[in-house]
């Protein structure tokens, strides 16, 4: 198993390795779950980000992370951190958050315990000033879990990404300071 970054009461959140991307494919890459995210990705798309996370863990310490359900073993999710990378951003270079959860793990508040700690993380380990996160209005369950998590509304840096549909524009923000940050009780575990 790749190394353990993160864990949590019942999950573990380690770095993404080379075999991933099918299991991703597989278990996280249905219409349902990648609705607001531009809908199913080909394979090759998703070995794409996998290597993108993988150089990003390497060259600065953080990336995202597949989410594993400790009683079961089984891949859940994806949860993490990396740079804001869209060029239409107004924000590039800033910490950027994010999850996805599988279909059948939907409302059981793993997406909630997984960020909490990346949020610890972020702020305690990796020393990030600030977090932003990305979604589509459309996206509710997404941004009401960013307020639930403490971020607030940036509407100064929301920006239009012809990569989606009309119904996911625009992209919106949220954001966290460091300060405002009221830690959890979740482990992080070096």
């Amino acid at each position: 198993m790749a190394d353990i970054v993160i864990e949590t009461e019942r999950l573990v959140l380690r770095r993404i390795d080379e075999s991933d991307a099918a299991l991703q494919y597989r278990l996280l890459n249905t219409p349902v779950v990648m609705e607001h995210l531009g809908g199913p990705k080909e394979l090759h798309e998703i070995e794409a980000k996998h290597a993108k996370s993988m150089a990003g863990f390497a060259r600065e310490g953080f990336g995202f992370m597949m989410m594993i359900e400790k009683p079961s073993g089984e891949l859940v999710g994806h949860a993490g951190m990396k740079r804001v990378d869209n060029p239409l951003a107004p924000n590039k270079g800033d910490h950027e958050i994010g999850w996805l959860v599988r279909e059948d793990r939907w409302r059981m508040g793993y997406a909630s315990e997984a960020m909490r700690a990346v949020i610890d993380w972020a702020f305690s380990t990796i020393g990030a000033p600030h977090l932003v996160a990305l979604t589509s209005e459309a996206n509710a369950p997404s941004w009401r879990l960013m307020e639930k998590l403490g971020m607030t509304r940036r509407a100064d840096l929301d920006f239009v990404d012809p990569a989606y549909s009309a119904a996911d524009n625009p992209t919106i923000q949220y954001a966290l300071s460091r300060q405002d940050w009221a830690p959890s009780s979740g482990d992080v575990v070096q």
